[in-house]
């Protein structure tokens, strides 16, 4: 099983990362004095049961916050005695490798070095050592779970799921694997609490929603990066899991938006050799091939690497419509010292679509009657298209002090360019004739690009003799979008002309708009950030997590219009004080309950206006949540239930095109949340939510009625026992109530889809899959407003992977 290292993170070129450190170092200084007393001496709380060392000493590190050095070849095999209760640090590691003939050894104030009799007493040789600890959670690959041990997502503080004062979800390596999620988009369909609205088919324009709000806040590795930037589109070949907080978390992502933060955590280099190949093909002419070798690059293992390729060429229910991609991901580590980790990285994305669908088809026939085309029925012509490549450089410096403090250094430079032609079905359609339907394309093209810095010191501290945890950083983030403008949607007012004379029998035909560039659109957004968050335990059931966050945020835009002059824009907002507080109490050994606040501030998407053309003010507010968690089978299964109630002004209300909107003030939205995700027994995954979610305005009037007001979202995976051992079995409903932009005029139905997997392992090293979506082959709307967009019908894929 591949171990979790301590510290984790990716850099780009030395000299940089260490001028910004330079900034932070007074801070380890600070930390130092203030943390002077034993670490060894707090007495803290743990609970782990007899298991594989390797996992049993990982769990230590992720409750107790310090490095467990070891050779993993070393303890395979091995099984620790169970740690249940308040010890030392020291006691506790003691009484885990009890059972064992372990020797312990203390190399300094943060670590442990386990080694067994035939190597005591040589010197310690961290290049072919594994270590566990301070990781942004826990890594979730190898590990068979459909949840997580810990998690960094809402606070920055490495955080169990019942110490984390926030509903939180983690679709796992394991979850992802059993039910080929291969896009960020098809992870989210399955994730309870989340809505995905699917106003395209391949065009990439769905938007996910949660808690009643767009979802706008995506991070790597807990780094912000702009919602500009393709986030949809991401593979998930390149990562071990993607958590998502639900509600505002300000605190680490810059915006305070109330919705959800998707938190997508990157593969690492393993310490072992292992080589995995993979191949699928399913209905639609769908077809993939990729491969994920990872291991150290020296015979003494001190630089390790990974590098993971994927290929699709996918088919489609639509007609014409067919796409390719391609992804290739890479990261090398650098054991610089026994403290200190350099990671440099890579990842390049390039997708090409042919045909992709656009806002669907009308509801309704010039004479009022509802439409029913067929699902295959491509309302695109033949000449669209959408073309994407997502690049992105990163690379950290880590180092960890004697005194048990850590400070990381992360930069990462992101750039997505994307052409993209697509079309919308205008026009009121005559039922009989086929006529009345004419194109209306537009052309987007341009290369939007992200620089970020991200640092921070963590560490623990000494108040009124107890043990606690503080993490001070700062982030700074550079957006830039320059794109050329081509005049907009082409209808027949600007002297294009697309009539479609009978759309029953269209084949997709028709004149290709001049895209001539007729001006250009920049936007220049700056986000200056610093953050601190402090784990204060009150008593040893009492923890108080609080934190703040000041930001400075500027927009810049301006629209030039050749021959005709330009139009600027400018807003900004400086010393933004967000507060974040969570409270969580601990009822005994399983159970804990706990309330959390912070304060929402959300900077509107850009081109959203008003009636007057004036940017839109940004979403403020508060948000309250409490909630009860569980923990039960040494960990490995976490319940939870969450209510929520957000007030907030300034929420965006559509009103008509083109992208004008009106503000809301005084909006409420309540809900509840119930989920159940782990290891119910030995073999046996799941992970089932509820949601229920309902936006009012002041008057108390529903409004945000494009999403369901209730949904439900399940998956399981069971391995037969005994003679059968080799077959896994699986399956999963979601369900959702009614939903339309317009209650009174026209709403999708509450439906259900069924999803089905099969694996069979040939071998240890072969295995083959069967996974079976919409089962019952129901017909469903995945965007219903006055136009629509079909869901995807019944549809199976195949799929083998050989690991060696």
């Amino acid at each position: 099983m591949q171990q979790p290292r301590s510290f984790v993170f990716s850099r780009r070129p030395l000299a940089n990362a260490m001028l910004v450190a330079s900034l932070f170092t007074a801070l380890p200084v600070v930390a130092a004095e203030a943390g002077g007393q034993s670490v060894h001496s707090q007495r803290l709380s743990f609970h782990i049961a007899s298991q594989p060392l390797a996992d049993a000493l990982d769990a230590f590190s992720a409750q107790s916050g310090f490095q467990v050095i070891y050779d993993a070849s070393e303890v395979r095999g091995l099984f620790s005695s169970p740690v249940e209760g308040q010890f030392s640090a020291g006691d506790a590691i003691r009484v885990l490798i009890s059972g064992t003939d372990a020797r312990l050894g203390q190399p300094n104030s943060s670590s442990f070095v386990v080694t067994l009799p035939a190597v005591a007493g040589t010197s310690v040789q961290l290049d072919t050592l594994s270590i566990s600890g301070k990781a942004p959670g826990s890594t979730t690959e190898g590990t068979g779970l459909y949840t997580t041990y810990s998690s960094s997502s809402s606070t920055r503080l490495n955080l169990t799921p019942k110490e984390t004062p926030q509903s939180l979800t983690v679709m796992t390596r394991q979850r992802l694997d059993d039910q080929k999620l291969t896009t960020l988009n098809e992870v989210l369909e399955q994730t309870p609490g989340i809505t995905a609205s699917h106003t395209s088919i391949g065009a990439e324009n769905n938007t996910y929603w949660s808690r009643g709000f767009q979802i706008n806040n995506f991070e790597i590795d807990g780094v912000p990066t702009s919602s500009r930037i393709d986030n949809s589109t991401q593979y998930t070949a390149m990562y071990d899991r993607v958590e998502i907080v639900r509600g505002a978390t300000g605190l680490i992502s810059g915006t305070g938006t109330p919705s959800a933060t998707i938190n997508l955590i990157r593969k690492r280099p393993t310490f072992e050799p292992q080589v995995s190949v993979t191949a699928e093909a399913g209905n639609w002419d769908r077809y993939g091939v990729g491969f994920d070798v990872s291991g150290p690059l020296t015979a003494t293992g001190n630089v390790r690497g990974r590098l993971v390729v994927d290929y699709k060429d996918q088919g489609s229910w639509v007609d014409r419509m067919s796409s390719d991609s391609s992804l290739v991901y890479g990261i090398t580590e650098f054991d610089l010292s026994e403290s200190t980790l350099l990671t440099l990285g890579f990842s390049y994305a390039n997708t090409h679509t042919n045909s992709p669908v656009r806002a669907g088809f009308p509801v309704y026939f010039s004479n009022g009657q509802k439409t029913d085309f067929s699902r295959s029925t491509n309302s695109s012509p033949d000449w669209a298209y959408y073309d994407r490549k997502v690049t992105n450089a990163f690379g950290s410096i880590e180092h960890t002090f004697d005194n048990g403090w850590m400070a990381k250094v992360e930069l990462s430079h992101t750039q997505n360019s994307f052409d993209q032609l697509t079309n919308y079905l205008n026009g009121s359609i005559d039922q009989q004739t086929g006529a009345g339907a004419y194109l209306y394309p537009n052309r987007w093209t341009g290369t939007p690009r992200q620089d970020t810095v991200d640092a921070y010191v963590t560490g623990p501290f000494s108040l009124f003799g107890r043990e606690h945890e503080l993490i001070v950083g700062t982030t700074l983030s550079r957006y830039r979008e320059h794109t050329p403008e081509r005049g907009g949607w082409y209808g027949p007012w600007t002297g294009y002309v697309g009539t479609i004379d009978n759309f029953f029998t269209w084949d997709g035909s028709g004149p290709q708009p001049d895209t001539t560039p007729v001006g250009k659109s920049l936007i220049d957004e700056n986000e200056y950030a610093a953050y601190l968050t402090t784990r204060l335990h009150l008593t040893d059931n009492t923890h108080l997590i609080l934190g703040s966050r000041v930001t400075d945020w500027k927009r810049e835009s301006e629209n030039v219009s050749y021959g005709n002059g330009s139009t600027k824009d400018s807003q900004n907002r400086h010393g933004i004080f967000l507060p974040y507080a969570g409270l969580v109490y601990d009822l005994d050994d399983t159970w804990s309950v706990y309330g959390s606040y912070t304060k929402i501030f959300n900077p509107q998407s850009y081109g959203m206006k008003d009636v007057n053309g004036k940017a839109l003010d940004p979403q403020e507010g508060v948000g309250y949540e409490v909630g009860i968690k569980g923990s039960f089978n040494d960990d490995k299964l976490n319940a939870s239930l969450a209510l929520f109630k957000i007030e907030q002004d300034n929420l965006a209300v559509y009103l008509r095109a083109p992208d004008i909107y009106t503000l809301e003030q005084g909006t409420t939205t309540e809900g509840v949340e119930l989920s159940l995700d782990g290891e119910l027994a030995e073999g046996w995954q799941a992970m089932a939510g509820y949601a229920y979610s309902v936006s009012t305005d002041q008057d108390d009037q529903r409004i945000v009625t494009n999403i369901p007001r209730h949904s439900v979202k399940t998956f399981t995976s069971y391995r037969l026992p005994g003679a059968l051992d080799k077959l896994t079995v699986g399956g999963g409903v979601n369900w959702q109530s009614k939903y339309g932009q317009d209650l009174h005029t026209f709403t999708q139905s509450s439906f259900a889809l069924v999803n089905l997997m099969a694996r069979y392992d040939v071998s240890r090293e072969l295995s083959v899959k069967l996974n079976v979506n919409n089962v019952f082959d129901k017909k469903y709307y995945g965007y219903a407003d006055s136009w629509v967009v079909y869901g995807e019908p019944r549809n199976f894929m195949t799929s083998m992977e050989y690991r060696f």
